[in-house]
């Protein structure tokens, strides 16, 4: 039988985008490799971070991040490769790295922000998810007084900003020692808990009738005309009016549709663990000059880092795990991480920090939607809902403001 939608990728921009399409009234089969328990979302920091923080494509990203591997603290790294297409890809996010794109770039994030800070406070109080959704703001600690200078000079507006000297820094953040020049809190930002935020979304979408076809690997897309016409899987064969990707870094099915979308793996880890509740954060908090995220969650603490092109080793690196602890035991007093749980996954990065939206070029049922980062988290409600207006709706991108406005189709 000849389903409605099937979405392929049950990260949270899939299991956003089945949210919006079966409120708009379609009837949704969601697919996935896995249980969606292991996934890229799952390893996210939670931060939504729309709000006055750079994106990672901006001016002095690539001196910023020469002087840290020059101390010996950078979170990135580039391995060797014969891929021409990373390259390609670098030599796009050093054009990319520029004010105007900047400009254009934090109008966007502030815009489809609000967006998702709105859809998860009404899925909270109006469908009753519970995903330790928090509105208190995110707590950027700087390391270098350069950055803390030129960040702290343009933060006017009290209701958007505040500077915290290191005393008060430490308050937020007990763990910190001495060698911390101080913190800028963006108070229009959050966090969630992107593991609660999943199972509550698709306990959320299996009460309203999406069907769910998980441990099944999507193998193949078969094309007929100007059309996909079914896909084969690990399990089996299936049709549909609309297929929808959302298979993060893995490109492989959008390549057989014949694209080469300008998007590369981008590798992080993440250790989350218990510690002493008297010295959590107090809220999100990013070491702006390091990229280590600090999250608090229910139970336990969640710290993401490093940036790695050019793998696609899937295996957690002891290197990269020790060097993220090096880099924070700078600037931090000794505590104790109980039962550490590490955790490695792909993100998948465009070079302009623009996702990839809407209609496919050549297959006119066939829907595009990835190439968030490490933003997925941040934006997964707006994207969500941009790829169901565009199903329902508008049928075709160019009619789609939100498509024009944030679409690399577009906006490349």
């Amino acid at each position: 039988m000849k389903k409605d939608v099937i979405v392929v990728g049950a990260g949270c921009i899939g299991l956003m985008s089945a949210y919006c399409l079966q409120k708009s009234g379609r009837t949704v089969t969601v697919i996935d490799k896995g249980d969606i328990t292991n996934g890229t979302s799952f390893g996210n920091a939670g931060l939504l971070s729309a709000f006055k923080k750079a994106p990672l494509s901006a001016p002095g990203a690539i001196p910023d991040t020469i002087k840290l591997m020059l101390k010996g603290e950078s979170p990135a790294s580039v391995h060797p490769t014969f891929d021409l297409h990373l390259y390609k890809w670098l030599l796009k996010f050093a054009a990319s790295s520029n004010q105007a794109r900047l400009k254009r770039t934090l109008a966007l994030f502030e815009r489809y922000g609000q967006v998702s800070l709105d859809m998860y406070e009404a899925m909270v109080k109006e469908d009753g998810m519970d995903f330790h959704f928090c509105k208190d703001g995110l707590l950027m600690i700087y390391t270098e007084q350069k950055t803390f200078d030129a960040k702290a000079a343009h933060c006017e507006d009290p209701h958007a900003y505040e500077i915290l000297s290191k005393e008060r820094t430490k308050e937020y953040m007990p763990i910190l020692n001495d060698k911390v020049i101080g913190s800028i809190l963006l108070k229009e930002n959050g966090h969630i808990d992107p593991g609660e935020f999943m199972v509550e979304l698709k306990k959320y979408l299996e009460s309203k009738g999406v069907e769910f076809l998980l441990n099944e690997k999507v193998d193949r897309l078969e094309f007929q005309g100007s059309k996909v016409s079914k896909i084969h899987t690990s399990k089996g064969s299936y049709e549909a009016e609309t297929f929808v990707l959302s298979t993060g870094a893995d490109d492989t099915l959008a390549k057989q549709a014949k694209n080469k979308f300008m998007m590369t793996p981008a590798k992080g880890y993440s250790i989350t663990f218990e510690m002493d509740d008297a010295l959590k954060p107090k809220t999100s908090s990013l070491f702006a000059d390091l990229f280590i995220a600090m999250t608090p969650r229910r139970n336990t603490v969640r710290m993401t880092s490093k940036l790695e092109l050019g793998t696609t080793n899937p295996d957690v690196v002891r290197k990269q795990i020790d060097s993220i602890h090096k880099n924070l035991a700078l600037y931090t007093n000794k505590f104790e991480m109980r039962e550490q749980v590490e955790w490695t996954g792909f993100r998948p990065l465009t070079p302009n920090d623009i996702p990839i939206l809407g209609y496919d070029e050549n297959y006119n049922n066939l829907v595009h939607a990835t190439g968030l980062g490490w933003l997925g988290i941040t934006f997964a409600p707006a994207i969500g809902k941009i790829i169901g207006d565009v199903i329902t709706i508008d049928k075709k991108n160019e009619t789609n403001a939100d498509i024009l406005l944030f679409s690399a189709f577009f906006q490349g």
